[in-house]
C-alpha cells in the first residue's frame, strides 16, 4: 500500500493553507496513495499562539473538517489531519486534534495531542500548555487498504515522539504502522528529529510516516522539516528536507512479517 507524508510550510492565512494542503493531496493521490497525512498545524500557523482560538471548531462541524471530509471523497483517499484545533473543556484552551477520515468522507477516529512541548534555550520559548487542553488516550483505527490487507494504525503528534511508552501501547495494540505529524522546531529537529524516529520505529518493529512542518513561516517561526517515512529495521525509505511536498513510500506486509520473524523482541518483552 502505498502511502504519503505532507510536508507544509504553512502560514498565517488558513484558506491558503487549505489551498496548499489540496493541491498537495492531489499530487499523492495522483502517484497512487492510499493515505495521506498531513503535519501538525496545517491549517494555520499563527502569529501568537492565542490565534488558534479563533479557529477552534466543534467535532463534526466547521470548515476544515468540511475540507478533509471533501478531500477524503473527492480524492478517494484516508486522510489524517495532521491537526486542527477543536473546541477544549474552557475557553482559554483548544484540544489539538489529529482527525482520520475514511475514502468516503466519514471521520472514523480522533486523537488528542497528550503531551505538550515546552521549551526554552534563552532564545526560544514554547509553552503549549497554556493554549493546549492534553488528551489523555492513545488511539489507534484500522485501515483497509484496496488489496484487502489490514494495517492497524497508532495515532501520536509531534512532542509525543519523545515518550516511547505512548509507542508501546501502540505496539501492544497491535499496531503496524505509527504516524508522527509534527512541527518540530529547527533546533530540537536537527538534533532528534531522526534519532527519534528511527527509534520507535525500530523498537516497536512498525513503519513510521512523519509529516512535518518544514521551513521559514510567516510567523518568523523555523521549522526542521525532514518529513520521512521509515520502516520496521528502522531505513529510512523516503525523506524531504525543506519546503512543501510530499514523500511518497510504499508498506509491504510481508517485509514486516518478516522483520517480526527475525527479530520477534515485541514477544520478548518482560517489564509491562
Amino acid at each position: 500500500m502505498k502511502i504519503a507524508a505532507i510536508q507544509m510550510v504553512s502560514g498565517i492565512d488558513v484558506q491558503s493553507n487549505l489551498a496548499t494542503a489540496r493541491s498537495l493531496l492531489e499530487q499523492a493521490a495522483a502517484q497512487g496513495a492510499e493515505l495521506a497525512v498531513l503535519p501538525e498545524y496545517f491549517c494555520s500557523m499563527g502569529r501568537r499562539d492565542g490565534d488558534k482560538l479563533q479557529l477552534r471548531e466543534t467535532p463534526g462541524d466547521g470548515p476544515i473538517q468540511d475540507f478533509l471530509a471533501r478531500c477524503a471523497r473527492e480524492l478517494q483517499l484516508w486522510i489524517v489531519g495532521g491537526t486542527l484545533p477543536l473546541f477544549a473543556s474552557d475557553a482559554e484552551h483548544v484540544r489539538n486534534s489529529s482527525l482520520v477520515y475514511d475514502p468516503a468522507g466519514r471521520c472514523v477516529a480522533r486523537y488528542d495531542k497528550i503531551h505538550l512541548f515546552r521549551f526554552a534555550n534563552g532564545r526560544e520559548h514554547y509553552d503549549e500548555s497554556r493554549t493546549i487542553e492534553a488528551g489523555t488516550e492513545p488511539v489507534q483505527f484500522e485501515l483497509m487498504a484496496r488489496s484487502g490487507a489490514r494495517w492497524r494504525v497508532g495515532l501520536s503528534v509531534c512532542y509525543d515522539l519523545r515518550f516511547p511508552e505512548l509507542y508501546r501501547a501502540h505496539a501492544r495494540a497491535g499496531a503496524d504502522l505509527l504516524l508522527v505529524p509534527s512541527a518540530f522546531t529547527y533546533t530540537t529537529g536537527e538534533a532528534h528529529w531522526e534519532i527519534l524516529l528511527r527509534a520507535r520505529a525500530i523498537e516497536n518493529l512498525a513503519y513510521v510516516l512523519a509529516p512535518a512542518q518544514g521551513g521559514q513561516h510567516e510567523n518568523g517561526r523555523r521549522t526542521w522539516g525532514h518529513s520521512m517515512l521509515i520502516d520496521p529495521w528502522g531505513s529510512v525509505l523516503g525523506v524531504l528536507a525543506q519546503g512543501p511536498g510530499v514523500v511518497l513510500g510504499e508498506l509491504s506486509a510481508p517485509r514486516l512479517r518478516e522483520v517480526r520473524t527475525q527479530l520477534p523482541a515485541l514477544e520478548h518483552r518482560i517489564l509491562p
